[in-house]
């Protein structure tokens, strides 16, 4: 089968024209607050609303305009990596981020919403800089891809490949039975949530500019800040459980959320993943509340505060932090070590492996002793009341596999490149899960400037690999994908 070349280019311009538009919003931030890398950001936007405007006209005459599931791959990843280099230049061309492997670290850290960052003096930043990197966890939050995806349709282009490709999660859930109409509802309750957490925020006491700033990197569970100390820069309990409620509904699946905001409320407690992160985050806020207390000085409701702004920020794959959880005790550090390996559910937009999979794995894994016992009987798995396909089954645990394999490569790699053990698992962790902090010289007091240009490199491509879970980069590097015949 061969790949519609032209459909693919036409989309990647369409891209990168909306991520010039897109820029271009940091320029009204730029002339607001009177900041001097205006040129850069409107040569940036200039150079990728250009570049796409003509990639598009040169390729809007098409026979075919039919968009498989293999070209469906093909512009995701290709997608991603291109947004990810267009939105390196504000960082280039305003000398904020000279080195370009740093540049672009910083770019698909956005993008990916993962939240890693190189920049050693965040506050030394200009406004409209900070604004642009925050504005790419946003976009990248619900994923450019689903945006595009409203539109297609207008150009005469199927979207439904985009879409699974984007967000391939275990059972995917049309909230619309056209896809166009899923999309925009999604992006309109994403818009809403944002605009209610910018607005909850400024009557704790945040500008406007740190509350949007703080508001696109919440729901989007990117984490990125204007301040060097994250939201401890905050010491306002009223700040921290607005962000801890909106880190948990970011990580909690969009579907979910738009049916409880219908007010069917029953859909949202029959699923099952949602049972599941519910009480998961509960007990382990339990436990590290405990914990805390015990080793600590701090009252019962500030250990509270910090248990679960932690554990949330890192289940949900946000990354904000308020303390330092590696220095609280060595079974807190574990646990949130274990954390970077849950992530929150399908259909949000946390990174990670998800709940669901680990559901699926765990009941898996205890009906196969039930089959050792029964041989002969067919004892499917369920997920909310109903059997899920064996194909299914087989692809959460190629899934589980593969992860811990690119998880342990990853470690070495990075070993190999001259980073110690517990900073290589750390970041590894951190980077395949999109969640920002790791552990070692990686954590969430510290940033990644200091690791050899290589390993932010390797550490760029984990960041691709886990937002688009695996299969979707990892497919294009088959013989099988590329086959013609196929």
């Amino acid at each position: 089968m061969k790949f519609n070349w032209k459909v693919l280019f036409n989309i990647l311009g369409v891209l990168l024209m909306f991520n010039g538009g897109f820029m271009l919003l940091s320029l009204l931030v730029s002339f607001f607050y009177e900041q001097s890398s205006w040129k850069a950001i409107l040569a940036s936007a200039g150079v990728s609303f250009l570049t796409g405007i003509l990639t598009w006209w040169a390729t809007r005459k098409q026979e075919n305009k039919e968009l498989r599931s293999k070209d469906g791959y093909l512009v995701v990843t290709l997608g991603w990596v291109l947004m990810s280099f267009f939105g390196s230049l504000p960082y280039i061309f305003s000398g904020t981020i000279p080195s370009y492997p740093d540049a672009f670290f910083e770019s698909i850290s956005g993008f990916t919403t993962t939240g890693a960052t190189i920049l050693t003096d965040i506050e030394a930043v200009s406004k409209d800089i900070l604004f642009w990197r925050s504005l790419t966890q946003w976009i990248g939050g619900m994923g450019i891809i689903v945006l595009a995806v409203a539109i297609l349709p207008i150009l005469g282009i199927g979207g439904m490949q985009l879409f699974v490709a984007e967000a391939p999660g275990v059972t995917p859930d049309k909230l619309k039975p056209r896809i166009r109409d899923t999309a925009k509802r999604l992006w309109i309750l994403y818009i809403g949530l944002t605009a209610l957490e910018t607005i909850l925020l400024m009557l704790g006491g945040m500008s406007f500019y740190e509350a949007i700033n703080h508001g696109l990197t919440t729901m989007a569970t990117g984490g990125f800040s204007p301040k060097n100390a994250s939201i401890a820069y905050y010491d306002s309990p009223y700040l921290q459980y607005v962000i801890i409620v909106f880190m948990f509904l970011a990580g909690t699946s969009f579907s979910l959320t738009y049916f409880a905001f219908k007010g069917a409320f029953n859909k949202v407690w029959q699923n099952e993943e949602f049972r599941y992160y519910l009480f998961s985050v509960g007990i382990i806020i339990l436990i590290s509340t405990l914990a805390i207390f015990i080793v600590s000085d701090a009252s019962l409701e500030k250990s509270f505060r910090d248990a679960a702004f932690q554990v949330i920020s890192v289940i949900s794959t946000t990354g904000f932090i308020t303390a330092d959880y590696t220095a609280w005790a060595p079974l807190l550090t574990v646990i949130f070590f274990l954390l970077m390996f849950i992530g929150a559910s399908a259909g949000s937009t946390a990174g990670g492996v998800k709940i669901v999979r680990h559901i699926v794995l765990i009941k898996n894994s205890i009906l196969e002793m039930k089959r050792q016992v029964h041989p002969s009987a067919i004892i499917p798995v369920r997920l909310n009341g109903k059997a899920i396909t064996q194909d299914i089954t087989f692809n959460v645990l190629a899934f589980f596999i593969i992860y811990i394999t690119i998880f342990a490569i990853g470690s070495v790699v990075l070993a190999l490149i001259g980073v110690d053990f517990m900073t290589s698992v750390g970041a590894v962790a951190t980077s395949l899960g999109n969640i920002g902090p790791g552990f070692g010289t990686v954590g969430p007091v510290d940033n990644f400037a200091h690791l050899p240009a290589a390993a932010k490199w390797v550490l760029s491509f984990l960041m691709l690999l886990g937002r688009l879970e695996l299969f979707t980069v990892l497919i294009l590097f088959t013989p099988y994908f590329w086959n013609r015949n196929v």
